[in-house]
């Protein structure tokens, strides 16, 4: 109960003070999640001094460095935790052994002096110079957080809170506090039940638990344990950014949502949205919900590198000034200083911001969308990483020569860790090796997930390394079977995967697209394949001949000449309607691989790739020719409607082109789904670049192999493309076309070209959904609608996708586009 809470946090408050516990003292606190761990974080603030949390799970040396960091000599801990406990303490008080005599102390609430300005705790976060760094959080700050949090989202007295959070995670206050101020329930869930999400949920419902703060990879947990709509909470969800898909699957559940935001810095969370309050942010496909607006006595400023405010839309740093804002870092003055600046905005002169690192937007409704890091901090799971104080702690393994380490999403629902890592001469670590070894220095969620063994690290021209460069990480752990080419055909092409791909070794049995090979590099890889064996293989050969060896199968076999069609079956199995994917303007459909993968087995894709890339075929340079060539094919695999068409880019003209000759043959269109292409009767589609480019490819074709580079990069990227766009797309687009493009793809090219020049597009009586990229620099010159309304009878639905027109259909974004698309096709 809340009398005998306080009696006890009481006594021990009093003990503490006899001790000198008093203002601005820290008090480590190393306990398990229980009654006792609220009785002593109560009892420190108690007696006047601060605490500093320390979880259990985290290796000895940590614990060690933290507390002999932040100067601590008074630790409370408990008799099981023994092991754990450094042994150079000046004074440790087990809660559990010596209760007793923590009971004679006075159990009456003293004032002890103390003031909002003084300490209330100090949390240690991932620090970029290999060692963690104290965050001082005073009273003020947090009072602030907690009665801002009592009004939005709000907690009554009738609610229960259960508290699932390591106090090393500064959320925890919340969970722990904020109940008790209203006068509500909060319970302490152990460490076994909150990280199991069926014992978790058992214990919610039990509970009757009404309110819960988790990050987005918890709540997914509890969507997977059989979270539904029997149960509704009021959802607190923070840490990291939340994406639309898990919005949309916990606003299912019939719960109230609400995605936080803030940086330990700043204490705790410094903004909120209200997702139950505005459902249209999940029904517009954004991929991460908005963080929205600043909680009380707080401001917050997106600004420029030169300390300017951006206008709406246009990306910055992410400030934070006012009563959140804490007193700095703990024994780091040059550090508090970069971090925590003048308030440039503000009359008075104590006034700070702390620059988060974090990229931001405003959108037009005022709102603030988060765009991702500046610096190498990532956040994985909720817990904030210095990707540095890994690389530090790898650094020191003796194997190691170089290391880098970089979050990437190898799957849809999470980002994880990857270390590459350059290895001394004649060493092959492995990959429990290195788990061994970081599990003594560093907490599990910093742990990689995969290490990746590289010859090199790239290298920019300054010589600093190129994380951009990184190849894609090598998922075949160093402990697998590794096959190496067991005749020269596989050894050639070995080399030629090698060359491609940047990596090496690769075994033949492993997966060109797992290696990170996309449509571009298959463009060059059969390039070379066609140089070396004087075969053309069309590109679907890589979607049933992946590996090596596989492939090396098919060229013994001389399968080069097999009959050409334009019908690709990317995903030919499954029960439900095929879905008929129209090439981008390169030609083929390989851009379709990951859509295919997010949609499952169950559904059927093919792909409509261009005439003429097989280098034997005439390329169709009219839209309408490809449409009635295509719609030959299709009716092939599918003789009758509904049918289901997408196209990216240039594919959109095709899709909608099909789509128009089949409703004009009496045929009906389940789906039309067009991404990210403006109307061709759109006049900025077809500016005089796109004419420019056309006449360039077919110059390009006269030239030797050796001066086609240089002429790519020197006449179509600079004066075409790097004239009108940002500096990053240009370096993009360089990465795009600095290829040895085969002469076939070249001829496709300005076929497609020629075509796109030419379409104007015919009316569509039927309903067209549009997904619609929201960082494309000549969107600005279009219409909202992208032009396509005044094509479109049966109604236009647009989805906005966070990402570039260049990656909609990669990760994360594609996860966005194939959850509508999935379900479209299941309404129909």
């Amino acid at each position: 109960t809340y009398d005998q809470l306080n009696c006890r946090s009481n006594q021990l408050a009093d003990r503490l003070h006899k001790l000198g516990v008093a203002a601005d003292v820290l008090v480590g606190i190393l306990m398990e999640r229980s009654i006792d761990l609220m009785v002593g974080l109560l009892g420190i603030l108690k007696a006047g001094g601060a605490y500093l949390p320390l979880d259990p799970t985290y290796p000895p040396a940590r614990l060690s460095y933290m507390l002999a960091d932040a100067g601590v000599d008074i630790l409370l801990t408990e008799s099981e935790l023994r092991s754990t406990v450094p042994a150079d303490l000046a004074q440790i008080i087990w809660m559990d052994l010596d209760r007793q005599v923590i009971e004679n102390y006075s159990s009456e609430n003293i004032d002890r002096g103390g003031c909002a300005a003084n300490l209330a705790y100090v949390i240690y976060t991932s620090g970029s110079t290999g060692q963690p760094k104290g965050v001082a959080i005073e009273h003020r700050n947090v009072v602030n957080f907690l009665c801002s949090m009592r009004d939005a989202p709000g907690l009554e007295p009738a609610d229960t809170l259960t508290a699932i959070t390591t106090i090393s995670f500064d959320i925890a206050a919340l969970e722990l506090y904020l109940p008790l101020i209203i006068g509500a329930k909060v319970i302490v869930s152990p460490r076994e039940i909150a990280t199991d999400p069926t014992r978790l949920l058992s214990e919610l419902r039990e509970s009757q638990t009404t309110v819960l703060q988790a990050t987005p990879a918890t709540w997914q947990l509890l969507l997977a344990g059989g979270w539904d709509a029997n149960y509704p909470l009021k959802v607190l969800c923070g840490g990291e950014a939340l994406p639309a898909q898990l919005a949309q699957q916990i606003l299912a559940t019939g719960s109230e949502l609400w995605n936080l935001y803030g940086p330990t810095e700043t204490t705790i969370w410094s903004t909120l949205y209200h997702v139950s309050g505005d459902r249209q942010v999940v029904r517009s496909g954004q991929a991460l919900v908005p963080i929205g607006r600043s909680i009380a006595n707080t401001q917050v400023y997106i600004l420029n590198q030169q300390l300017q405010p951006v206008p709406i839309g246009v990306a910055g740093e992410l400030h934070v000034g006012g009563a959140g804002v804490a007193r700095g870092y703990l024994n780091q003055p040059e550090l508090t200083a970069a971090k925590f600046i003048p308030n440039p905005f503000s009359t008075d002169t104590s006034a700070r911001l702390y620059k988060t690192g974090d990229l931001a937007r405003y959108s037009i409704d005022g709102t603030i969308e988060f765009l991702g890091r500046i610096d190498d901090l990532v956040k994985i799971r909720g817990f904030r990483i210095e990707l540095g104080e890994i690389e530090t702690a790898l650094s020191h393994h003796p194997m190691v020569s170089q290391v880098v380490v970089v979050a990437r999403a190898i799957n849809p629902d999470h980002q994880s860790l990857i270390a590459y890592f350059v290895p001394h001469q004649n060493c092959t670590p492995t990959t429990n090796e290195f788990r061994s070894f970081l599990r003594e220095r560093l907490p599990e969620y910093m742990i990689p997930s995969v290490f990746s063994l590289l010859e090199t690290l790239p290298l920019t021209a300054n010589g600093k390394i190129d994380r951009h460069r990184l190849p894609a990480p090598n998922f075949t752990s160093p402990e697998r079977e590794f096959i190496p080419p067991k005749d020269g055909l596989e050894l050639q092409l070995t080399k030629i995967w090698e060359r491609v791909l940047g990596r090496q070794p690769i075994s033949v049995s492993e997966n060109f697209f797992n290696l990170g090979g996309n449509s571009l590099l298959a463009v060059q890889l059969f390039g070379e394949i066609e140089r070396t064996y004087l075969q053309n293989l069309p590109l679907a050969t890589l979607f049933h001949a992946p590996t090596i060896a596989q492939l090396a199968t098919i060229l013994r076999a001389d399968r080069g000449s097999t009959t050409w069609s334009s019908l690709v079956p990317i995903a030919s199995r499954g029960s439900k309607p095929p879905l008929f994917c129209a090439h981008a303007v390169g030609g083929n459909v390989l851009d379709y691989v990951s859509l295919a993968v997010h949609l499952g087995a169950e559904q059927p894709i093919y792909g409509l790739q261009s005439l003429g890339l097989d280098g034997v075929q005439t390329p169709l340079d009219r839209i309408e020719d490809m449409a009635a060539r295509y719609i030959e094919d299709i009716k092939s695999v599918q003789p009758n409607g509904p049918y289901f068409l997408v196209g990216y880019s240039f594919g959109a003209f095709v899709a909608f082109e099909i789509a128009c000759q089949l409703e004009r043959q009496g045929e009906k269109i389940g789906l039309l789904a067009l991404l990210d292409n403006a109307a061709p009767n759109l006049i900025q589609i077809r500016p005089s670049w796109w004419q420019s480019l056309s006449i360039h490819l077919r110059n390009l074709q006269r030239l030797e192999r050796s001066a086609q580079l240089k002429y790519i990069i020197d006449r179509i990227i600079f004066r075409l493309i790097y004239q009108k766009r940002e500096n990053s797309h240009k370096e993009f687009l360089l990465d795009r076309w600095a290829i040895n493009l085969p002469p076939e793809y070249l001829k496709v090219l300005d076929a497609n070209f020629r075509a796109g020049e030419n379409y104007r597009g015919k009316y569509y009586h039927g309903r067209v959904t549009l997904f619609r990229s929201d960082i494309q620099p000549l969107a600005q010159t279009l219409h909202p609608d992208l032009g396509w309304s005044s094509l479109v009878g049966g109604g236009l639905e647009i989805y906005d996708i966070r990402g570039h027109h260049t990656n909609i259909l990669t990760e994360p974004s594609v996860g966005v586009v194939a959850e509508k698309i999935r379900s479209f096709l299941a309404a129909n």
